[in-house]
C-alpha cells in the first residue's frame, strides 16, 4: 500500500533546537577531536551502534544521525566500541539528552551466527571484514555500558534487533522464549520500525524538558508501565476463549457526571466479545482508538505454546497504523506497553530524509580499509521503505510495516547523479535501483477507506488484493528517466522481484528483460510443493511459470540470454521430506544445481517461528483444534533438508540415498538421467563411507511416507528444449550474481533485512 494514512505533524516541521547554529557536520563526530574542531563542549545526543559508521542513507545511524541534525541536534556516533568495561561508552562525554542505542543494520545474532548456529568469522558491517567486533544480543549489551557510564542519562533502544525483541518471543540460539529485551537492556524507551517520526517528537519533547518517564503517548515506541494507561479501554485476549473486556480504570480527576456515567455504563456490560467503546459528548472515536489488547502474560507464552502461537498472531494483526490497537504484556509485577505503530512517511518527508547531506562514504577514520557491506551498496539507490507481501518467514512486515513510502522521481534522480558526480569509482552503473521488494514502488491501496482499516496480513496472498493496484508505471517511468541520464551506462535491478506482481503489467517484465538485467534475475519461488509454500505465504508455482514464460520471451526478442536465478529455502515450517525430495526432483528436471543453498532461519517474531516453536498454524485463528504444522528440528535432519537442494554434491549422497530407501524410492538411485543420485562407488565401499550419520533415521523418520510422485524428466531439459545455464557448473559465468547491494550470501539486505530468510 502507498502511503496514505497521514500523521498530525509533519517530519520537518518542528522549529529547530538552538544548536543548528553550528550547521551540519562533514561526519557525524566520533571523537573529542572532531568535537573540538565543530566547536562543541558537549553531544545532545550520542549513537551506539554495533557498525562501523559510513555516513550513507542505507546505514540505519546514518540516516538517523542525519535526522536529527537537520532539526538542529548535535549528535555524536561510537561505533563498534569496546564492551568490555564502561571507558569507551564515555569517549564523547556525557550526552545532554540521551543515548541512542542500536545493533546496527542486522540483527547481531544473525550476523554472527549461521542458520545452523555455526560462528561466523567475519562480518560486512566491520572494516576488514572482521568477526567479532560486536557482542551478542550488543542493543542489551550497549544499553547496560551505557548505564554504567552515565546512571541518569535516558537509554533509547531501537532498530532491528530492538524491533524483533519488543514482544516476549522466540529465541533461536538458546531455544527458548526471551522476554522483551527492554527488561534485558534495561533501557527507558524502545522504538520499533524506521523511528524517525517518534525519535524526532521524543527528542524535540526532551529538549522542551519533559522527562523521559512522562512520554508515554508516543506512536512507535514501547515502555515499561505498572497498569494500563489511564483513558485507555482494554480488550482481554490472555486465553483462547472469545476476547472480553477490560473495565477503564476511573480518572479520579474527572468531575464531569457524564463522565462518570458513561464508565458507569462500561462497568455494568458484561458481553465477552464486541463491546461498544465508550464515547465521550460530543466526540466519536473509532473502534480501535485508545483501546489496548490485553496479551497473555510472558510466564505463559514462555511455558504454553499455544497461547505463545495466539499471541504471535494477535500481533501481526495490530501493525496497520491506521487501526492498530496498543498492546500490553505482563513480565513479573510490570509490563510493556507497546503504542501502535508511527504514521508512515510521506513523500515530501521521505525525499528529505533522503536529500540530508550525506557524504556516501565511510568515516575518514577507517582509512583504506574495507568495509563489504557499504562496497556492495555505494552505487545503489534505495528508492522506497515498507512491504505487503507478508511472508511469514520475512522481518520487513514486523519492522518497517505493510504500507509503501516511496520517494519522489526527482529525489531518486537527484541522488543518482550524486552518485554520479561524487562516489570515488563510479564507471556509469547502478547497482541497484529497488528496496524490500523491486517492483512495488508507488503501488498503492486503491481504497483508501480499505487501507485505513485493513487487517489482512498480505495483500497478495492468497490472491492479489481487488483493491491493490499493480500498475508498474510508475516504476517503467522511473527506469527509463534513469537510464538516459547522461553518464549513465547501465542500471540494474538487483532487488527480488515479487513475479506474482510483474506478471500483471507484462510491459514492466518487457522493460525489466530489455535493459535492466546484467545477465542473470534474482527470484525467489522459495519452494515448489503447495504445503511450504501454504506456511509461507508464497504464490504456487503457476505464477513462476507465467513470469518465466514472459521474461524468457523478451529477453529472445532482445536477442539476450538472460537467466532466472530461484532462491529456496529447506527446512522451513511445513516442509516434509517428501516435499523436499520433490523440490529436489524439480531442480535436477530443470537442470539447477545450486551452489548457495539456504536453511530456514527463525528470526525473532516472524509468524514462521513461531510455527516452528509452537507447532502450531498461527497464520489461522489459533484453537485447540488449530492445524499442527511439522518442522524439521535438529542439526542433522536440518542438514538432511539442506542437502535436498544440493542433490548433486557427491558430499550429500550418502544421506540422500538413505533417505530414498526409507521413503521406498530406490528408483531414484541411479546414473541415467531419470536418476537423481548414483548408487555407491567403489571407491564409497572401499572407504567406509557411512549411509547415515547416527541418529539421523529417528530424526527423519517423523510421519508415515505416502507415495511420492514419479519422475517426469527424462532427458534432463524443460518443455522448451533449454537450460538453465546459470547454475550449472559445466557452464561458463558465476552462478548467482553479486555486488547486489544484499548480505555478503546474497540472501539479507544492509537494512531492514529479510531476516528469516
Amino acid at each position: 500500500m502507498q502511503a496514505t494514512i497521514k500523521a498530525d505533524r509533519g517530519l520537518f516541521s518542528y522549529p529547530k533546537y538552538w544548536a543548528h547554529c553550528y550547521g551540519a557536520a562533514p561526519f557525524l563526530p566520533m571523537s573529542r577531536e572532531e568535537m573540538n574542531e565543530l566547536g562543541w563542549d558537549s553531544c545532545d545526543i550520542i549513537l551506539v551502534t554495533g557498525d562501523a559508521y559510513v555516513d550513507h542513507p542505507s546505514f540505519g545511524m546514518a540516516v538517523i544521525g542525519r535526522v536529527l541534525e537537520a532539526h538542529g541536534f548535535r549528535v555524536g556516533i561510537i561505533a563498534q566500541p569496546d564492551w568490555s568495561n564502561k571507558d569507551d561508552f564515555m569517549r564523547l562525554g556525557k550526552p545532554n539528552l540521551y543515548f541512542g542505542v542500536t545493533a546496527g543494520n542486522m540483527d547481531s545474532m544473525i550476523n554472527r551466527y549461521t542458520a545452523d548456529k555455526k560462528l561466523r568469522h567475519d562480518d560486512a558491517y566491520t572494516p576488514g571484514n572482521v568477526g567479532g567486533k560486536r557482542p551478542d544480543r550488543a542493543v542489551t549489551v550497549y544499553s547496560q555500558r551505557c548505564r554504567e557510564a552515565y546512571k541518569d542519562v535516558p537509554i533509547i533502544i531501537g532498530g532491528i534487533e530492538a524491533s524483533l525483541r519488543r514482544i516476549a518471543h522466540y529465541d533461536y540460539w538458546s531455544e527458548k522464549v526471551r522476554r522483551s529485551v527492554l527488561f534485558d537492556a534495561k533501557a527507558d524507551m524502545l522504538m520499533f520500525g524506521n523511528a524517525e517520526r517518534p525519535l524526532v517528537e521524543v527528542t524535540h519533547r526532551l529538549a522542551a524538558g519533559e522527562n523521559i518517564a512522562d512520554i508515554r503517548d508516543v506512536r512507535g515506541t514501547a515502555i515499561i508501565v505498572k497498569q494500563a494507561l489511564p483513558e485507555w479501554q482494554g480488550v482481554d485476549s490472555t486465553s483462547l476463549d472469545r476476547p472480553g473486556k477490560i473495565d477503564p480504570i476511573p480518572n479520579p480527576y474527572v468531575m464531569e457526571p457524564e463522565c462518570d456515567k458513561a464508565d458507569g455504563d462500561a462497568q455494568n456490560s458484561e458481553a465477552p466479545e464486541a463491546q461498544p467503546i465508550v464515547i465521550q459528548p460530543a466526540e466519536r472515536r473509532k473502534p480501535w482508538e485508545m483501546v489496548y489488547v490485553k496479551l497473555p502474560a510472558y510466564e505463559t507464552v514462555r511455558d504454553n505454546k499455544m497461547l505463545y502461537a495466539h499471541t504471535s498472531r494477535i500481533l501481526h494483526q495490530e501493525v496497520n497504523p491506521g487501526c492498530a490497537r496498543a498492546l500490553m504484556q505482563r513480565h513479573g509485577d510490570r509490563h510493556i506497553w507497546i503504542n501502535p505503530p508511527a504514521m508512515p512517511l510521506e513523500t515530501e518527508e521521505m525525499d528529505g530524509v533522503f536529500d540530508l547531506p550525506y557524504q556516501r562514504v565511510p568515516h575518514p577514520a577507517y582509512g583504506d580499509a574495507k568495509i563489504p557491506a557499504y562496497d556492495m551498496i555505494r552505487f545503489s539507490i534505495n528508492i522506497m521503505r515498507g512491504c505487503y507481501g507478508g511472508c511469514s518467514f520475512c522481518s520487513i512486515t514486523e519492522h518497517e510495516g505493510r504500507i509503501i513510502q516511496s520517494r519522489s522521481e526527482d529525489s531518486i534522480i537527484r541522488e543518482i547523479e550524486q552518485i554520479r558526480d561524487t562516489v570515488p569509482g563510479f564507471t556509469g552503473v547502478i547497482s541497484d535501483l529497488g528496496g524490500p521488494t523491486a517492483n512495488m514502488y508507488r503501488l498503492r491501496c486503491k481504497s483508501p477507506k480499505a487501507e485505513a482499516t485493513c487487517r489482512r496480513p498480505s495483500c497478495v496472498y492468497p490472491s492479489i488484493c481487488a483493491h491493490m493496484d499493480t500498475d508498474h508505471k510508475p516504476t517503467i517511468d522511473l527506469y527509463r528517466r534513469a537510464r538516459n541520464l547522461p553518464g549513465i551506462k547501465k542500471i540494474l535491478i538487483a532487488s527480488g522481484v515479487r513475479y506474482d506482481l510483474a506478471v500483471e503489467d507484462p510491459e514492466y517484465v518487457k522493460e525489466l528483460a530489455l535493459h535492466h538485467v546484467g545477465g542473470y534475475l534474482k527470484i525467489a519461488p522459495e519452494h515448489t510443493e503447495d504445503g511450504p509454500l501454504s506456511k509461507m505465504m508464497k504464490p504456487g508455482m503457476g505464477s513462476y511459470y507465467r513470469f518465466k514464460e514472459l521474461f524468457d520471451k523478451y529477453s529472445a526478442e532482445a536477442g539476450k540470454k538472460q537467466y532466472l536465478i530461484p532462491y529456496f529455502i529447506a527446512s522451513h515450517p511445513g516442509t516434509s521430506d517428501e516435499d523436499m525430495l520433490s523440490l529436489a526432483i524439480w531442480l535436477k528436471e530443470n537442470r539447477f544445481k545450486l551452489d548457495q543453498v539456504q536453511n530456514f532461519y527463525p528470526s525473532p517474531m516472524a509468524s514462521a517461528t513461531t510455527m516452528y516453536h509452537t507447532g502450531v498454524n498461527s497464520l489461522k485463528k489459533v484453537s485447540k483444534d488449530s492445524e499442527e504444522v511439522f518442522s524439521a528440528k535438529g542439526e542433522i535432519h536440518r542438514r538432511l533438508h539442506k542437502a535436498m537442494l544440493r542433490y548433486h554434491d557427491p558430499k550429500n549422497f550418502a544421506q540422500i540415498r538413505e533417505l530414498l530407501r526409507r521413503m521406498g524410492r530406490e528408483d531414484l538411485i541411479g546414473r541415467g538421467p531419470q536418476h537423481l543420485v548414483p548408487p555407491e562407488s567403489a571407491d564409497e565401499k572401499r572407504q567406509g563411507v557411512k549411509k547415515a550419520r547416527p541418529g539421523e533415521r529417528a530424526l527423519t523418520k517423523h510421519t508415515g511416507l505416502p507415495p511420492q510422485p514419479k519422475w517426469k524428466g527424462k532427458s534432463g531439459k524443460k518443455a522448451d528444449g533449454k537450460t538453465e545455464a546459470g547454475q550449472s557448473r559445466r557452464d561458463s559465468g558465476p552462478a548467482r550474481p553479486t555486488g547486489n547491494g544484499r548480505k555478503p550470501n546474497g540472501k539479507g539486505k544492509p537494512a531492514g533485512s529479510r531476516a528469516g530468510r
